[in-house]
């Protein structure tokens, strides 16, 4: 007897706490109206720097870093200036400047917290992944007409805006603890990608909040309510930081 009741106590235990089928793949995907074209962005100019040696990373081949004398370019914004490193396969500054300059207008788009660690971006050809970190943004060119298609190309810098900013792991500003608190306590994650990869939770998660607390009229109140269900203490952990949100809020 004494034995069963251990067995049910564990079978008990382990299905309460099982983690529920996540809501979402990938939240980038659910969310494409969070930031559009038509927000304001800190953007203001563009200014060519010439041309230097800079340390890259390309993810084809299988990913590697590369040595480069790439285009360089100075985004600059209302409270930062970001240096964008072009891949000389470009071929041209005229070429190279109107990369640097489509995606420099659409990172500025995104609310400041999600800039505060970046100081580069670096732009390739290729069909590759989007990434963050490293104080960076990496973009492939060849990605960029599915995103558009898809009306995400804003949501994924916000997503990658995460990792180079937010996560620990890239000295960004969540505590690590208090996340990790937050997401025992939800015992539930918001999409697939960030069940199976755990350095992906928080750059998951993010998104949501922002539709949720910021554009709510942009999602539907059946996503509205999965969000606030699933990940309820995220939410809050993210609502305490007292994010700069500004241009996605205007300030008084």
């Amino acid at each position: 007897m004494k034995y069963f009741l251990i067995f049910n106590f564990i079978v008990f235990y382990l299905f309460t706490n099982a983690d529920a089928k996540p809501p979402y793949d990938g939240t980038i995907f659910y969310f494409p109206d969070v930031i559009n074209s038509s927000d304001p962005s800190t953007f203001e100019e563009l200014i060519y720097t010439g041309q230097d040696l800079r340390k890259i990373f390309d993810r084809r081949k299988g990913g590697r870093w590369l040595t480069k004398e790439v285009f360089l370019f100075n985004a600059i914004y209302e409270e930062r200036i970001i240096e964008i490193q072009v891949n000389p396969e470009f071929k041209n500054v005229e070429n190279a400047s109107k990369e640097a300059l489509y995606y420099s207008e659409i990172i500025g788009r995104l609310p400041n917290f999600l800039l505060t660690n970046l100081k580069t971006v670096w732009i390739h050809k290729g069909n590759k992944d989007w990434g963050g970190g490293n104080e960076n943004f990496l973009i492939h060119t060849g990605r960029t007409k599915e995103y558009n298609r898809k009306n995400i190309i804003e949501e994924v810098f916000i997503h990658e805006g995460a990792h180079t900013s937010l996560d620990w792991d890239w000295g960004g500003v969540i505590d690590e603890n208090q996340w990790r608190k937050a997401k025992r306590q939800d015992k539930k994650h918001i999409s697939k990608y960030a069940k199976k990869f755990d350095g992906e939770d928080v750059a998951e998660s993010i998104l949501p909040w922002i539709a949720v607390r910021y554009r709510s009229d942009r999602i539907s109140n059946a996503d509205a309510e999965i969000i606030l269900k699933t990940i309820p203490n995220r939410l809050k952990f993210f609502d305490e930081q007292n994010f700069d949100m500004y241009p996605l809020v205007p300030r008084e």
